[in-house]
């Protein structure tokens, strides 16, 4: 049975989202080209040999970096330090006057764990744009739901910095100074299917580790596109019929009511080993058969084997549909600069 529709259903196109004040944007400050950044593990614990050479070629773009107290510890468990430990790091960069962004070292588990222990009023005085993906997925969200401020999908700094090649620079640099962009086939986009209109949508970008959007479904942290939202989905590793069961899910909740369209990420590793190799495309279009808008597919940002791309979540995009599919950035994620005194006439 489907529910009657709420409040949140009536509510009006975006950019106004109701889950936050105004719907307004929570922009950070510009960031310079020497930026400083604060590294932190909000989530398992990274290697500490991979951490310093992600940090090591963030130097060589230019940053410096401070790793935070925690970000190396082992244990509890799996977890980069307790609960505590890891919301002290997080809100200590934040806070940190001298930083003008924050990476994650990894994703893992454990970042749900932080959610209902986010001191607000602190992020929203200091807002840093925030580099992460995968289980920080539900940081990003619940940040945007809270405040407005846009999530960074993009590279971290043990599995993308340290690896060879593993940043996308000019998504990265474009983000960081508020130029709008655009990514397309030449970072792997392509169309699965072109939906009942060949016209471009737009929307807000919204979206992160397919995962976690459907783990926190029923929470108070559940996920909600915005009206007329573009839906950006990835994950890693999982099976076609667990995307499938996963896509069942987030459709039966209605979170796609209001979704005009879906690109999906590279979607590493989501095969079944000795099945046809179309099956993950397959399994998709089953689970979206009723979905009428285009749906595209091999965007590299989040858990990807090239350079990783990097999308403002939360801004306002357009996604042009076709046979060379095109996703623009069009809004910025920072304030603008201020113009330094030397320029001034």
């Amino acid at each position: 049975m489907r529910r009657k529709p709420s409040e949140s259903d009536l509510a009006p196109e975006y950019p106004l989202d109701p889950h936050h004040a105004d719907g307004r944007l929570l922009l950070p400050p510009g960031v310079s080209p020497s930026a400083r950044a604060v590294i932190v593990s909000p989530a398992s614990t990274p290697r500490p040999d991979r951490v310093e050479s992600g940090i090591a070629a963030l130097a060589a773009l230019g940053h410096s970096a401070t790793v935070a107290p925690h970000a190396l510890t082992r244990g509890p468990l799996y977890f980069a330090g307790t609960p505590q430990q890891r919301l002290a790091d997080l809100h200590a960069a934040f806070a940190d006057p001298d930083a003008e962004m924050i990476f994650a070292t990894r994703g893992g588990y454990g970042s749900n764990h932080l959610l209902d222990g986010l001191d607000l009023d602190l992020i929203a005085a200091h807002p840093r744009p925030f580099f992460a993906y995968s289980d920080l997925t539900a940081i990003h969200l619940a940040l945007y739901h809270a405040l407005g401020l846009p999530g960074f999908h993009g590279p971290m700094i043990s599995p993308d910095f340290a690896r060879e090649n593993g940043v996308h620079l000019p998504s990265f640099r474009a983000a960081l100074s508020g130029t709008p962009y655009a990514v397309g086939t030449d970072e792997g986009l392509r169309m699965l299917r072109e939906g009942d209109s060949p016209h471009p949508v737009r929307g807000m970008l919204y979206g992160g580790c397919l995962s976690i959007l459907t783990a926190l479904l029923g929470t108070p942290w559940e996920p909600a596109p915005p009206r007329g939202s573009i839906l950006f989905l990835e994950d890693v590793s999982a099976r076609p019929y667990q995307v499938h069961r996963m896509l069942w899910q987030l459709r039966h909740a209605e979170l796609l009511d209001h979704v005009r369209a879906i690109v999906f990420g590279q979607m590493l590793d989501c095969v079944s080993p000795g099945a046809p190799t179309d099956l993950l495309h397959a399994a998709i279009l089953s689970a979206l058969e009723d979905f009428p808008g285009p749906i595209a597919i091999g965007l590299r940002s989040g858990h990807v084997s090239g350079p990783n791309v990097t999308l403002t979540l939360g801004v306002e995009a357009e996604f042009r549909p076709g046979a060379n599919p095109v996703l623009h950035l069009l809004s910025p994620a920072v304030q603008p600069a201020t113009p330094s005194l030397t320029s001034q006439p």
